[in-house]
């Protein structure tokens, strides 16, 4: 038998790497800088693209946010830097539409949205995704913590060698076709000083730069006021009531609160901590209780992205792990689909301040493949 001509290169493709076209989404920090750098010295077609997702002007002055104005001339330095074109794309109009409307209303409606999520699902991994297939990109590149990795049935997503950078639980709605597209050259690494290490070799203006720690459309962490700027009128006062409904004081907008939250609800005196339980918008309502009040074993879980080898609905439940905030491990919780968007999660041990907005991100038990996810719809 012949050998191959082409042995397939580190992307996954039988040609030589500069005949292998792929678009980077640059955000001009350090992570995406350093996978278009890398992926331009190894020999590959190399287009930086990079997103303006809302004014970058008026934020020009905020630190800690992506896609900022300054950050559009960091990945415009490094394109220059490493000899490889560089776009920026006005996607403005649709990250509104797309992420921030919707971020605005769930607040409103009081859960608590993950804007970083639906911007990977709907702008990210779908209209930014097309523009790269529009330039005949082989694939895409992101400087995302997670793996891919080719299984019996495709590829399959996995969680990132290093967990304290690990970002599966922002990426569960990707999907297999999307999979198929993507690629995550920073998965591997065991810790972001390797990246770092990586951006001073390759001589990057970057290399020292801060990681972002906020949404990018809220740099200084200050949601309500994003809200009332698209909702005036949004932070109405209302009451702050027991479980009971006794009122016991008297708050500045559902939309300042949170489920879980302790600090900052100014009832002291009480003979023990209350948090709050419940908002509700419709009544203006805050509703607190005792932290055992908190306690939630019975999770609905609704637009469920499944990325399992057979049907998520062929089997009555699934024994898998879940992940219900970014900031906590992974849980044992038994899945039992209602349909194959929709779902009931029992958690083994229950747990404190499960909140409608947030997701739901499958794991297996063992070996760090995600099984895709979904948004949890209201507690019971």
């Amino acid at each position: 038998m012949p050998l191959d001509p082409h042995p397939v290169n580190s992307l996954g493709f039988a040609k030589p790497a500069s005949e292998t076209r792929v678009v980077v989404a640059m955000s001009g920090g350090v992570d995406s800088s350093v996978v278009a750098a890398k992926l331009a010295e190894d020999g590959y077609d190399v287009v930086g693209v990079t997103l303006q997702l809302y004014d970058h002007g008026a934020a020009l002055a905020k630190k800690g946010a992506c896609c900022a104005g300054r950050d559009i001339h960091d990945a415009r330095r490094v394109a220059e830097e490493m000899g490889f074109p560089h776009y920026v794309l006005d996607y403005e109009t649709i990250f509104k539409d797309a992420v921030i409307d919707e971020f605005a209303e769930s607040y409103l409606a009081g859960a608590t949205p993950v804007p970083c999520i639906r911007c990977n699902e709907r702008v990210k991994f779908k209209d930014l995704l097309e523009t790269a297939r529009d330039l005949d990109a082989d694939c895409m590149a992101t400087g995302h913590y997670i793996q891919r990795k080719m299984g019996e049935n495709g590829a399959e997503l996995h969680c990132a060698a290093d967990a304290a950078r690990d970002q599966s639980y922002f990426l569960f709605s990707t999907t297999n076709e999307q999979l198929e597209f993507l690629r995550f050259p920073l998965g591997h690494l065991a810790s972001k000083s390797e990246t770092r290490e990586l951006a001073a070799k390759y001589g990057l203006p970057v290399a020292d730069k801060p990681d972002s720690q906020d949404i990018c459309f809220v740099p200084d962490g200050d949601y309500a006021s994003v809200i009332e700027k698209l909702h005036p009128g949004a932070a109405d006062p209302g009451d702050i009531v027991d479980m009971a409904g006794k009122v016991l004081g008297q708050h500045r907008g559902v939309i300042h609160y949170t489920v879980g939250q302790r600090r900052g609800l100014g009832i002291g005196g009480l003979e023990e901590p209350l948090y709050v339980v419940k908002l509700d918008p419709d009544t203006r309502r805050v509703v607190v209780g005792p932290k055992k009040a908190l306690s939630t074993r019975i999770v609905p879980v609704r637009e469920i992205n499944w990325l399992g080898d057979v049907a998520f609905a062929s089997r009555a439940e699934w024994h898998l792990d879940v992940k219900i905030r970014s900031t906590r491990p992974p849980r044992a919780a038994i899945v039992r689909p209602i349909s194959e968007t929709e779902a009931e999660v029992e958690l083994v041990v229950p747990e404190e301040g499960v909140s409608p907005g947030q997701a739901c991100v499958f794991y297996a038990p063992e070996g760090g493949r995600i099984y895709g996810g979904g948004w949890i719809w209201r507690g019971k």
